[in-house]
């Protein structure tokens, strides 16, 4: 239990000031963040909605909410995919490339003070290699 809980508590702490960064510096969610990580990374820059909440673990919904406001502040946009005429893309526009790398370099030292730093390299690998297992078994019980 006392591993359980230290692991919410620091989880939480850590998104906090993960989230506090971004917010003081760049007006920015972790949220939105992740959001613009991933367009980054797909191909074309785009990615179906529905791949979009999977890969940032979020409700459709809420995603769909967390899109429009992206939207309003000119960091992505919406379309119809033209493969099935249902799907909706969401698009990295040049303001969300631009907002995403002008907030890369906090990030990248917020997870370095925040975490990277605090461990050796021996406790990391136990981190990473425990959170895959988690991901792994917990993503099999949901497809399965």
């Amino acid at each position: 239990m006392r591993s359980w809980r230290a692991y919410i508590a620091g989880n939480q702490r850590l998104m906090d000031q993960m989230n506090k960064d971004l917010q003081a510096k760049h007006d920015m969610t972790l949220a939105e963040y992740r959001i613009l990580i991933m367009l980054s990374e797909a191909p074309g820059n785009s990615l179906r909605m529905s791949d979009l909440a999977d890969g940032v673990l979020s409700s459709r919904s809420r995603l769909t909410h967390q899109i429009r406001r992206m939207e309003e502040q000119g960091m992505v946009r919406r379309s119809t995919c033209e493969d099935d005429g249902r799907g909706v893309l969401a698009h990295l526009t040049d303001e969300g490339r631009r907002r995403h790398e002008e907030a890369a370099p906090t990030h990248v030292d917020g997870v370095r003070r925040n975490f990277i730093d605090l461990l050796t390299p021996e406790q990391l690998s136990i981190v990473g290699a425990v959170f895959a297992k988690v991901d792994e078994v917990i993503a099999e019980r949901a497809s399965g």
